[in-house]
């Protein structure tokens, strides 16, 4: 009789499921992480210079970049949940080690440039509200990552630290308090515009390298074996396959994250051409110059709005640059113990490649470069590596060897092809022009 009853009593005491709009937060992951870490301060300062440069003429690449950066990060998700390893790991166990060199050079070359320009971003940002030089708030930046990185978890790190970003949402509100011209809005959107010359190609370049990235190839591969490490898939057996449902809310996660990434991109590029470029402010030299698209909505207050919204992208993006360089070499030479979810003295050489790459990050901003250049032409250089790694990625999922049943439809593989072909044709017809 006891027993009975209990059973009975067992559901009402049981909590109820989440549903709903609820559950749709439930589970958004690494996907909402990486979209959110893609508007980072690089993402953030060559969108200002796309719109300010050429008003409203790169509005359309947002709806050219959004379903093949939606497409490669679902391959790259997809990736560590069926094999249960991150990118470098698959590529080291598939390819001869000098691909698999060859691929974590790139993300390395690349991550730590952008960490050097995201730093000297938010310094030249707090230099515009304190007075403070930004020589003293880079290393300030750097310091405050490592520590936070070091002694507390990624994942709360990014709890505080994405409602900072939500600030970017501002840009959304004064595209329409701008009073943009709508018709050449929307003919920019639907309609592309290309010139053939290096400083349009340039930006170009930019806008898919900030949002086709390759550090976010490996770390959103690395996050999805983190979640199942987090469920006590401890093994790569464990960890090797995913359900159904499981590959259908990482589609959702990856894609959620993707379009609100992407939303912010459009908003950026239309309010910085709507206020900056309408009145003649073509040139972005400065954060201050930068800021002063918020003008509208915030007005003397867009200093702070603009600050707010760069040191919150910053601080998921840096340990994002440099937690990715981590786990491409951990994987590469097979190290044990490799997770920003452990504790710095059980994962020592992990963390040592961590504040290795803030600080030489850091040693660039001392290089006497242009904060805001710095940061444009970190996009160019991720836009300028990217297409070997997104091939890669490509090959990878579309391989039954190493995803079994589980390989790329012909409409993502599509995608992906396409992705590699016009990152690869941007590149190229970029560096003739340099010449």
């Amino acid at each position: 009789m006891i027993e009975s009853r209990n059973t009975q009593l067992e559901p009402e005491l049981r909590p109820t499921p989440p549903r709903g709009v609820q559950l749709f937060l439930k589970e958004l992951g690494p996907g909402l992480i990486t979209g959110a870490a893609d508007d980072d301060p690089s993402g953030i300062s060559t969108y200002s210079v796309a719109g300010a440069s050429y008003g409203y003429a790169t509005l359309w690449t947002a709806l050219l970049s959004f379903p093949l950066m939606a497409a490669i990060q679902l391959m790259c998700a997809r990736l560590g949940m069926v094999t249960g390893c991150g990118l470098a790991s698959v590529i080291r166990s598939r390819y001869p080690r000098w691909v698999l060199w060859f691929a974590c050079a790139l993300v390395i070359v690349a991550n730590v440039f952008n960490i050097g320009a995201d730093l000297g971003g938010m310094a030249d940002a707090m230099q515009m509200i304190t007075g403070i030089r930004a020589y003293y708030w880079t290393p300030f930046f750097a310091a405050l990552i490592t520590a936070l990185l070091f002694w507390i978890s990624y994942r709360t790190i990014a709890r505080v630290f994405k409602w900072l970003t939500m600030v970017l949402f501002a840009y959304v509100i004064t595209a329409f308090l701008a009073r943009p011209n709508w018709g050449a809005v929307l003919r920019s959107t639907f309609i592309p515009h290309v010139e053939w010359n290096k400083a349009y190609l340039a930006v170009l370049v930019g806008i898919l390298g900030t949002t086709i990235s390759p550090y976010l190839f490996f770390w959103q591969a690395a996050q999805e074996v983190e979640e199942d490490k987090d469920h006590g898939k401890v093994t790569v057996a464990q960890r090797r396959g995913s359900t159904n449902k499981e590959l259908s809310i990482a589609r959702t996660d990856v894609f959620t994250g993707m379009l609100l990434s992407n939303v912010v991109m459009y908003f950026l590029i239309l309010t910085t051409a709507a206020t900056l470029n309408a009145h003649g402010m073509k040139n972005i030299e400065t954060a201050k110059q930068a800021a002063e698209a918020l003008r509208p909505l915030a007005g003397k207050g867009a200093y702070w709005l603009f600050t707010l919204g760069l040191i919150g992208t910053g601080m998921l993006a840096v340990p994002v640059l440099a937690g990715s360089c981590a786990y491409a070499i951990a994987e590469g030479a097979e190290w044990k113990s490799a997770s920003l979810n452990i504790k710095p003295q059980l994962a020592p050489k992990f963390y040592a490649v961590i504040a290795t790459a803030i600080l030489v990050g850091l040693a660039f901003d001392f290089a006497g470069i242009n904060a805001v250049k710095m940061l444009f032409w970190s996009a160019i250089l991720n836009g300028l590596l990217a297409p070997p790694l997104v091939i890669m990625v490509v090959l990878l999922t579309s391989d039954r060897k190493v995803m079994g049943d589980r390989v790329n439809s012909h409409r993502m593989q599509a995608l992906g092809w396409m992705c590699a072909v016009i990152m690869s044709v941007a590149a190229m017809t970029l560096l003739v022009s340099l010449r």
